[in-house]
């Protein structure tokens, strides 16, 4: 029978160079703890925002609006918008809402302004299912939000300073069915 104070000195040895590797495990197990938890914040933004897809109109005396959203994929929604006053379409815009860098971004493109180029607008609020976008840099609007007001209704605004004066132009939308 072998004599367990023999084999101390060996397992304290075999121990003693297992642990030496503990702390880079306990780092590497924070890291992924961190990415892990990073994306679910990133999915779960864009999820916040999931009230939007549909179809939602805006009737008014100058005409009617219309934007639909759909789900691109797991990090985009798009949507395409347009104006009719009568049969003629006056305006039309495609937006992507897009999960990128840990953040949300609310980026219109608009045919005929900015040079048909894409602007960015990054959520700065999200409560209530309230989204609040802003871009300061961007000459009118420099913020865009949605509001939900039923499951059937919403409030888009478009607000910020225009020739440097505070304005807000609100879109009250019903969703189609």
């Amino acid at each position: 029978m072998l004599c367990i104070r023999h084999l101390l000195p060996k397992l304290n040895h075999t121990m003693k160079s297992h642990f030496k590797y503990l702390p880079l495990l306990v780092i590497s197990g924070q890291i992924l703890i961190c990415q892990v938890s990073a994306q679910t914040n990133n999915v779960s933004k864009l999820k916040k925002a999931a009230w939007l897809i549909g179809t939602w109109k805006h009737q008014s005396p100058k005409g009617s609006s219309t934007e639909t959203w759909h789900k691109l994929n797991d990090s985009t929604y798009i949507a395409k918008s347009y104006v009719l006053r009568g049969t003629d379409t006056v305006s039309t815009e495609s937006v992507r809402l897009e999960q990128r860098d840990g953040n949300l971004y609310y980026i219109p493109t608009v045919k005929n302004q900015n040079e048909g180029k894409p602007v960015s607008f990054k959520l700065t609020t999200s409560s209530a299912g309230q989204l609040v976008f802003e871009n300061a840099t961007h000459d009118f609007p420099q913020k865009i939000t949605y509001t939900p007001i039923k499951q059937d209704s919403l409030l888009a605004e478009i607000s910020g300073s225009y020739k440097g004066k505070q304005r807000a132009i609100q879109f009250p939308m019903k969703k189609e069915k």
